[in-house]
């Protein structure tokens, strides 16, 4: 694998300039190369070395980012809402994290929603979203000890980040919430609901709605 960094640092005109490099290179189709993977700050290029010219490789990653330049203005996308049912059974650690920030439960609620989020990367497992940042009062640790099951459209917070479990996986983040939206289905064409680069809003859904 060839690791392209950027300044690392979690910014989102460095991240969106991850991605359009990203873009270009997958763009290319060179031969050999497999997949290409943006982060928040890091470009993966995954490659077969007995089918690849490593030199050539690095030289037209070079050339395009000489020419893709710095960003200096985010995109205007709009932003995807997903409905969330917060707390109960559906958000188990929702107190926990309300104790973490010295609120009330429905105070987490309002600053989780009241944000719109960026989608940095994909990853830990097929469809799972990094997004961020969340208000830096109800930033809180992953658990110490992860959960051997977390539900498929669980609403997590880890650090400054927040997320939607796309599977039934083993999981640390602490849950406050859950959706029904379906974040991952291999049949779908794509299969991810969200990529990197868009803007996610969640939106509290009232006791009871699908």
């Amino acid at each position: 694998m060839l690791l392209v960094e950027f300044e690392a640092v979690i910014d989102p005109l460095i991240n969106e300039q991850v991605i359009a490099l990203a873009a270009r290179i997958r763009d290319r189709r060179a031969f050999g190369v497999q997949d290409v993977v943006p982060g928040y700050c890091t470009i993966g290029v995954h490659f077969n070395p007995l089918h690849t010219d490593l030199s050539a490789l690095e030289h037209a990653i070079e050339d395009e980012a000489r020419t893709l330049g710095p960003i200096e203005q985010l995109p205007d996308r709009a932003a995807i809402e997903i409905g969330v049912r917060y707390g109960g059974q559906w958000g188990p650690d929702l107190d926990a994290v309300a104790a973490h920030a010295g609120c009330s439960a429905d105070e987490v609620i309002a600053r989780h929603s009241g944000r719109t989020y960026r989608v940095y990367m994909l990853g830990f497992v097929p469809g799972f979203a990094y997004m961020g940042r969340v208000d830096p009062s109800i930033a809180i640790a992953r658990h110490r000890v992860p959960r051997e099951r977390v539900s498929a459209g669980s609403v997590g917070i880890a650090g400054e980040q927040t997320g939607v479990y796309p599977i039934e996986s083993p999981g640390g983040w602490h849950l406050i919430g859950r959706t029904g939206t379906t974040m991952f289905d291999a049949e779908r064409t794509p299969p991810n609901l969200v990529a990197p680069g868009d803007f996610v809003r969640f939106v509290p859904l009232p006791e009871g709605a699908a």
